[in-house]
């Protein structure tokens, strides 16, 4: 029998970063993780922006996020002698004039993350546009995808994950903790996405299955080391050159498999705003583990000390992971409090009912 404090279920992007918190704190651990090619954190675009959604405001905790984030991702870049993180500008592009006097309301506003794009007019070669540009930063990119692997062949090296998928019914409650198989750990936290929803222990919670979609386009024309934004498009670096085009924000989707009306839908408004050639080489899907309040569910279940939950992170993981893999660390090992916000103590009554 294998003893070590913690059992972590996933390592998305979630797992990830509680992992790494774990290690940082000499706390021992064992990831569950079965290796799949297509998940929310493998599929996503890796960019951490810090203004959100049509009435273009600053994100929650932009400020704490986005200092963590940079902090997390450069640390561990340096652990594993790799990047994984850099600043890139986001050029925004109004689709309408009510958007784009958004924009310039937000440039006068104090602690704005939102600015006047002097170099727009470079931009008339490559893209359609009449509202004008603005200029959004700090804004950094996560090489998710390498991340992910890095971190995956460093647990390896060290035997601390096991590629296998999670059963629940192997799972064994003990006064003073969990056994799962060989492996006998003082708390078991799930950090493995939507299949933290169908367990008996959180099913009560608020959850939403949201699929997200992008396409996966050569665009060889297109300045490379900038992200472009249009309305609910964005075009981001991705792989060998190629080009991260998304997303979609679909709840409750019937399946999780690339669909044609995203697909439709993206090379059409890719057909209007770009005057130079494109070609779409791949199409990607899966679910994202979002909720209700789009907040995070952290902590501990309350009947039950040894289980947790560090989940729901939605389309913001990569901002979100590592703020608050930190702080549920902080409160696993010195009791510090956890944000309110997240705390799933929140939903107290109905996780009693589970």
């Amino acid at each position: 029998m294998q003893q070590v404090d913690y059992l972590l279920i996933g390592q998305g992007i979630s797992g990830t970063m509680l992992s790494y918190e774990l290690h940082k704190q000499n706390k021992s651990f064992i990831i569950i993780d079965e290796a799949n090619e297509y998940t929310a954190s493998k599929v996503a675009s890796g960019v951490i922006n810090p203004v959100t959604g049509r009435q273009i405001i600053t994100t929650w905790l932009a400020d704490k996020l986005f200092a963590k984030a940079w902090e997390a991702y450069q640390e561990m870049g340096y652990l594993l002698g790799d990047t994984f993180i850099e600043e890139l500008p986001m050029y925004s592009f109004p689709l309408t004039a009510q958007m784009q006097e958004a924009y310039a309301e937000s440039m006068l506003k104090q602690d704005t993350y939102i600015f006047m794009n002097e170099h727009f007019g470079n931009y008339h070669q490559y893209f359609n546009t009449y509202f004008g540009s603005a200029l959004i930063k700090p804004v950094y990119m996560v090489q998710l995808q390498n991340l992910l692997a890095k971190w995956r062949l460093y647990l390896v090296n060290k035997q601390k994950i096991i590629n296998e998928k999670f059963e629940v019914s192997a799972l064994q409650m003990l006064p003073d903790g969990i056994v799962y198989k060989q492996i006998n750990a003082t708390k078991i936290i799930f950090c493995d996405g939507i299949s933290s929803y169908t367990l008996p222990y959180f099913k009560n919670l608020p959850y939403v299955y949201n699929k997200g979609e992008a396409l996966i386009v050569n665009i060889p024309q297109l300045p490379v080391n900038n992200l472009y934004k249009f309305g609910t498009l964005t075009i981001v670096p991705w792989q060998k050159g190629l080009w991260w085009v998304g997303s979609s924000y679909e709840n409750n989707p019937a399946d999780a498999l690339p669909s044609a009306p995203f697909r439709m839908q993206k090379e059409k408004q890719l057909n209007e705003l770009l005057k130079i050639p494109y070609q779409v080489v791949n199409h990607l899907a899966a679910i994202r583990p979002a909720t209700m309040e789009r907040r995070p569910f952290v902590g501990l279940h309350p009947l039950h000390n040894n289980i947790g939950i560090f989940n729901g992170m939605g389309t913001k993981g990569t901002s979100l992971a590592p703020y608050f893999a930190a702080e549920f660390v902080a409160s696993l090992v010195n009791n510090a409090p956890l944000h309110p916000e997240v705390n799933i103590n929140r939903y107290r009554k109905i996780l009693s009912m589970a």
